[in-house]
């Protein structure tokens, strides 16, 4: 321990109290750049995989325990405890923060105090106010820091159901639009909440207070979501409603991941220039194939508790003639299949025509404009950008075409 905190001052790190930090034996002190890192007072750093570049500082405000985490270039983690994140480098996380596993911030990404996220990834320039819970969320729009999705303050994600199941991934626009950068923002008011798993569409306002329990595929909506009237009903714990919507959601969910994978698999690693950002590019990579593991899993154990709900279907339908198939019935038969299409995607080590020739494009741009991710996407042309979010569209409409359910 006190080996690591002797090389990393010597290397130029700034430890103004060094007697109060813990660096644990396994952490690599090559993968700590010396060039303008602070570690504050009371910070704890653990795991192989931790990686903090240049420019960035840990602890200003709070002490901050980072495990396996990955810092880009110019982050700043103010406070809280942080395990098996990525951030794409310009972040700033408030103090009081839980991170945990599965989570990524990609550049400019930014989160103020007291914020608990897990399984999430913030494209570009998202925002998080404060007192926020946005566990298994994925979120973008906005095009600059001035214009940017945000999550209002006392907002929350509401993913675990009274089934005691995770099938709740919400996504605030997409996958494919959302790479380029040019989308309208998505904002959610404050002291408000999604019921996951829904889809927002780009240029949507909930109210602030607002708890929104729906699609709204539509752009550029107000979205008024109330609380329910006082009311007492029986309550049928073998009944699953919103099969479809549940399933559907997480088809989309999914699908999108698998999408994101090719592009970080194919453009990212173009904005490599030196060991730490291939390290960090590394860290993308696993942790989004890490995400893709846990919604197929969480998306299982939804289907398997819909086993008894379908047999209570079937017993129903004895004395009828109806042959048609229930919709739990659907989603476990979509399932089997969704392991086979999921399998195949994820192997899959070609790209087609057209994201060959959006990959040369934005190798060209990279060679022009440097290696600075949010400038090069910025630089493209609109026929590039229709040309890249159409190679991802197209990656996801294979497997949402096959796999979707019909409405109950």
């Amino acid at each position: 321990m006190k080996k690591n905190i002797e090389k990393l001052i010597k290397k130029g790190i700034n430890i103004p109290n060094p007697e109060t930090v813990f660096i644990s034996d396994d952490v690599n002190p090559d993968r700590i750049s010396g060039e303008n890192v602070t570690i504050y007072g009371g910070c704890k750093i653990f795991g192989e995989k931790s990686l903090i570049m240049k420019n960035s500082q840990i602890g200003y405000e709070a002490p901050v325990t980072l495990e396996n985490t990955l810092l880009g270039e110019n982050t700043k983690l103010m406070g809280g405890f942080f395990n098996g994140a990525v951030f794409a480098g310009d972040n700033t996380f408030g103090s009081g923060a839980s991170v945990r596993k599965g989570t990524i911030l990609e550049e400019e990404a930014t989160a103020a105090h007291t914020v608990g996220l897990k399984q999430t990834i913030l494209f570009p320039f998202v925002t998080l106010g404060s007192l926020i819970n946005f566990c298994d969320c994925f979120m973008a729009g906005g095009t600059s820091r001035k214009n940017h999705s945000e999550v209002g303050s006392s907002f929350v994600h509401f993913n675990y159901t009274p089934h005691q199941d995770k099938a709740t991934p919400s996504m605030m626009g997409d996958i494919h639009h959302g790479v380029m950068l040019n989308s309208k923002p998505i904002f959610l008011g404050g002291q408000g909440g999604l019921v996951g798993p829904v889809r927002i569409a780009y240029g949507c306002l909930s109210a602030a207070g607002s708890i929104i329990r729906k699609n709204e595929l539509k752009n550029d909506r107000l979205l008024l979501g109330g609380s329910y009237k006082n009311a007492s009903i029986p309550r049928d714990f073998n009944i699953h409603k919103n099969v479809s919507h549940v399933f559907n959601n997480n088809i989309y969910y999914i699908a999108g991941l698998i999408s994101l994978k090719s592009w970080y698999k194919y453009i990212r690693p173009l904005f490599i220039y030196d060991e730490f950002s291939k390290d960090l590019v590394k860290g993308l990579q696993d942790t989004l194939n890490d995400c893709i593991i846990e919604r197929i899993s969480r998306l299982e154990v939804f289907c398997q508790k819909l086993e008894p709900y379908k047999e209570k279907l079937i017993d129903k339908k004895k004395d009828k003639a109806a042959t048609k198939l229930s919709t739990p019935e659907k989603a476990l038969a979509k399932m089997e299949l969704a392991y086979k299409i999921f399998d195949i995607e994820l192997k899959k080590d070609e790209v087609d025509d057209e994201g060959e020739a959006f990959i040369k494009r934005v190798e060209k741009r990279v060679e022009k404009n440097g290696n600075k991710y949010i400038n090069v996407i910025k630089s493209l042309e609109p026929d590039e950008q229709y040309q890249g979010s159409t190679w991802l569209f197209n990656i996801e409409k294979k497997m949402v075409e096959k796999l979707l359910i019909g409405q109950e």
